[in-house]
């Protein structure tokens, strides 16, 4: 597989795990931290497997499809959680990780 058909995708990972960093910095900053524990937790996890994902596309390598479907997975819980809150920074974070899910689902196939 050559790693340009992956640009689109590479790209919206990218972005989803920036968001996903900004949105837990920015959770740590809130009134009741404690309220958003889930929501901390599931951003640093879908940063994490979005870098993961971005990388392997862009080496082009064997198990992109099956780490783009796990990402996907991880992207639609954080979304949902993230979609929960009203700060602004939730639903830019939210909104990023839909994107990067539905790129993902259609990169593996699902």
């Amino acid at each position: 597989m050559e790693n340009q058909q992956f640009a689109s995708c590479i790209e919206a990972c990218n972005a989803c795990a920036d968001a996903c960093d900004m949105c837990a910095a920015a959770c740590l900053g809130e009134q009741d931290v404690k309220m958003m524990a889930r929501c901390i937790a599931l951003d640093i996890d879908c940063a994490q497997l979005c870098r993961l994902a971005a990388a392997v596309m862009a080496r082009g390598g064997e198990a992109a499809r099956q780490i783009c479907g796990a990402c996907a997975a991880v992207c639609e819980m954080c979304a949902q959680e993230c979609g929960k809150h009203p700060a602004q920074h939730c639903q830019d974070c939210a909104a990023a990780c839909r994107r990067c899910a539905q790129e993902c689902r259609q990169m593996s196939g699902a």
